[in-house]
Parts: structure tokens; sequence; C-alpha cells
């Protein structure tokens, strides 16, 4: 069954209580958390005052995405958090391979974002280190945008990866996710939906978190 990772940049953080507590009775699987620094992309969106907040509230693991330069910095404060998965950007990491090794050290699964321009074949020696690769179906920064299509071929692409190497990694995609190229990607080989403004904006959240569930391949 398809994976749900709710996006809380699209939550209101007038009520984040309230909001967590609909992620908290929903079939949603991880809460997704998008930690942006105005320098890797070009936006500021939230840091530990709140992802400690949330971490007290929230009964769902967390799936803290690092949209950061540097994210090294910060895998034993993300660990003290409880966080589930700890993923970095591809692009921001020099070291990339020692840093999936310190996130699975701090006792965290690890994650590896793709940019939309980045090809899945910079993984291939690492893949089978990683618990999952997020690729992005829309530039880093901003929520809302618009579903890029070639997100769909780079998908087929790394399940082809992922299926001759042998690896478990799972494929998570963010950005665009919602009712029409949710069930592309699932078909196309997608374990994790990370949806934001479709779920939170949803008059019945609940239910497109189920709706969401329940896609196959």
């Amino acid at each position: 069954m398809t994976k749900v990772s709710p996006s809380l940049l699209a939550a209101d953080f007038l009520h984040l209580d309230r909001d967590i507590e609909m992620i908290n009775r929903s079939e949603a699987d991880w809460l997704h958390l998008d930690v942006m620094d105005g320098v890797f992309v070009p936006n500021i969106s939230f840091g530990f005052p709140v992802l400690e907040a949330v971490a007290a509230k929230c009964t769902k693991p967390l799936d803290v995405h690092y949209m950061i330069v540097q994210p090294e910095k910060y895998v034993q404060r993300t660990a003290k958090l409880g966080a589930m998965m700890m993923n970095v950007h591809y692009e921001a990491c020099t070291h990339l391979h020692r840093t999936v090794q310190e996130i699975h050290d701090a006792g965290m699964k690890a994650g590896v974002t793709l940019n939309p321009s980045t090809p899945v074949s910079m993984l291939e020696d690492i893949l089978c280190d990683v618990d999952m690769v997020l690729l992005m179906s829309v530039n880093p920064g901003f929520g809302g945008q618009k579903f890029i299509e070639n997100t769909i071929q780079k998908v087929q692409c790394l399940r082809r990866m992922i299926q001759e190497k042998g690896c478990q990694t799972l494929i998570e995609v963010d950005g665009g996710v919602q009712g029409e190229t949710a069930p592309r990607l699932v078909a196309a080989g997608v374990d994790v939906l990370v949806s934001g403004s479709y779920v939170f904006k949803s008059p019945t959240p609940e239910q497109t978190i189920k709706d969401l569930k329940s896609l196959t391949r």
C-alpha cells in the first residue's frame, strides 16, 4: 500500500495543534517536515523550535527533509527529536556517503533528495546504502508549484535501477502531488507520496489522505 507523508509546510501555522491532531487521527504514515534556510533554496520555512514542538505533539513518524547547506551539522540534533527519517540533498552534501553513515549511526533512516535537474544515475554508487530517494517534482523552495512531467520517467528509471541492484530503497516524490498526478506516480513506481496543499487545503483532509493511500501499482 502506498505511504502518505503530508507536508507540514501547507498547514495553518496559526493552528498547528489542530492540523497535527488531524494528522494523528488520519491514516497518514508519516509527517513530512521541510526545513529551508534561504541559502540552498530561496525561501525560509521553520527551524528547531517548530520541529521540537511538532515532535512533542505528533504521533506519526517524522520525515525530516533538509533543503539547507551543510545538513550534516544537524544529524545529532535531528536524532534527538526522535525523527524517523533524515533526508538530505545530493546537491548540498560534498561527502554524501559519510553523511548517510552518520545518519544511520545516529539511529535514523537516511534519505537522499534529488532536484529536478539532477539525474538518478548520480546515486548509482550509493543507492543500496540509502533507505529512500526523494525525487523533487517541483523546484524546491515553495509549495503549490506545478508538477514537472519528466518526474514520471525519472521515477521509472529509478525503479529499474533499484530492481537491477536488488536494493530495498523506497522512492518518495514531493511537489504537485494531487488527484491527477498521484495515480500516475504510483503506477510508475513511487512508494511514498508527499502532499501539502492537496491534503491541508482539502475540505476533508482525512479522506484525501485515505484516497492517496488506496492507490496501488
